[in-house]
């Protein structure tokens, strides 16, 4: 009989690909990774995708390539359908493995507080086929609008709105304005891509509501000087096919971005475990589902409070931390060993706001403007995954930063995601 211990890891996000990393090759674990996509994916730069300045190699990496020479790691591309927990057993498609310790590192999905319906009138921000369908509907318009050549039908084309003053709102909305206003402004003759309106609506009383306030503000004023409208203290009331609807406002739009909520992924509703009201499990202070001795739970679909005024962030470090401790955790249970409760280092707060803007906490010291963006750059470019990912990425950046220009406007058949 072997001695070693079977673990399973669903997703390889952020959290899961630190706990591979951190057992590869080790005699003493089996490790099996299932993962309903081939890659793992760069999430803080979709954004960039979305908006033509970078292609989906730049910010994804195949799970195979990252595993080649880890020869204790499975790769398996499927769907988790089911999970008993009692026996130990994962299924998905036609087959089932068995594990001795499972991790679950499942990410998020688009929320929208309950009003699903919303979801057939926006765009959500969570995968590349988000990235790739907001992409296309963006550059469609702009042709839509060059062929209509009616100064009126181009303005309804071209009014964008993006709902959610987190940072990945605010990084759409920087974005969407540099593209139209900068960098496609003389590639077309019958329509001004400077007459394009980006709204940002934020239902709270500033943007970057985590950041420090002097941080938010000049975010705010950053983004108008760009040419986006703020709108803060906007909760949306109700949204169609043509308009969102604030409290006493109608903004009408064809292309309307939902970048206000997450919560866990969808596999999390058929858990019977305790969870928070975003669908997040909650873990112990070992990142172990409460009640459970073999089963944890990490990144965004774990709520971590223990001890805590509120639950850790779904944002890449914590689920990164968490992915490391995991496997120490492990490693130490093979020799017996106790370790100490997880404990998260915040590393800080980063968002862009546009060429050579961006805010930034690290380490309490608050950064912005060009030094802001220039730490964004290094912290990005220093997590990213894999040389060629970092090199194509520096180089497009380069390249849109120096040229005013997007290198990866190509305008794809519709992706069927809905």
């Amino acid at each position: 009989m072997s001695d070693k211990k079977k673990v399973i890891i669903i997703g390889a996000g952020f959290g899961g690909l630190q706990v591979i990393k951190s057992l590869k090759n080790l005699s003493e674990f089996d490790i099996t990774v299932i993962d309903k996509t081939n890659h793992h994916l760069f999430q803080p730069l979709l954004y960039q995708v979305a908006t033509a300045v970078l292609s989906p190699a730049d910010i994804a990496i195949p799970s195979r390539s990252i595993t080649t020479n880890y020869k204790n790691v499975k790769i398996l591309m499927s769907n988790v359908e089911k999970i008993d927990f009692k026996n130990k057993q994962v299924y998905f498609g036609e087959k089932s493995e068995s594990y001795d310790y499972l991790i679950l590192s499942l990410g998020a999905q688009t929320s929208y507080f309950g009003n699903d319906d919303w979801k057939n009138h926006t765009l959500g921000l969570k995968n590349l086929k988000d990235a790739l369908e907001i992409r296309r509907r963006l550059l469609l318009s702009f042709e839509e609008a060059e062929v209509s050549g009616d100064p009126e039908v181009a303005k309804k084309l071209l009014n964008y709105v993006i709902i959610g003053g987190g940072p990945t709102g605010v990084e759409l909305a920087g974005s969407i304005a540099e593209l139209s206003h900068n960098i496609i402004r003389k590639d077309f003759r019958l329509i001004d891509p400077v007459m394009t309106k980006v709204t940002l609506i934020e239902a709270g009383p500033r943007l970057l509501s985590n950041f420090d306030e002097s941080l938010s503000r000049f975010t705010k004023t950053k983004l108008e000087a760009r040419g986006v409208e703020v709108l803060v203290n906007s909760p949306v009331k109700s949204i169609d096919a043509e308009a969102v609807y604030l409290q006493d406002k109608k903004i009408e739009s064809k292309t309307i971005i939902w970048a206000a909520g997450v919560e866990a992924a969808s596999l999390t509703k058929t858990f019977s475990f305790e969870k928070d009201r975003g669908g997040r499990i909650l873990v112990d202070q070992y990142c172990l589902i409460k009640g459970e001795s073999s089963v944890f739970a990490i990144g965004d679909v774990a709520n971590f409070s223990e001890n805590l005024p509120r639950p850790l962030p779904g944002v890449s470090p914590v689920a990164m931390q968490q992915g490391r401790y995991v496997a120490k955790y492990l490693k130490n249970l093979q020799k017996n060993k106790k370790t100490k409760i997880f404990k998260y280092i915040d590393k800080g707060n980063m968002a862009t706001i546009g060429r050579k803007d961006a805010v930034a906490e690290l380490g309490g010291i608050k950064m912005k403007g060009f030094v802001g963006w220039l730490g964004w750059l290094f912290v990005h470019l220093v997590y990213q995954v894999g040389f060629k990912n970092k090199f194509s990425t520096l180089t497009s950046w380069v390249w849109s930063y120096l040229t005013f220009r997007a290198g990866a406007r190509l305008i794809q058949e519709e992706v069927k995601n809905k």
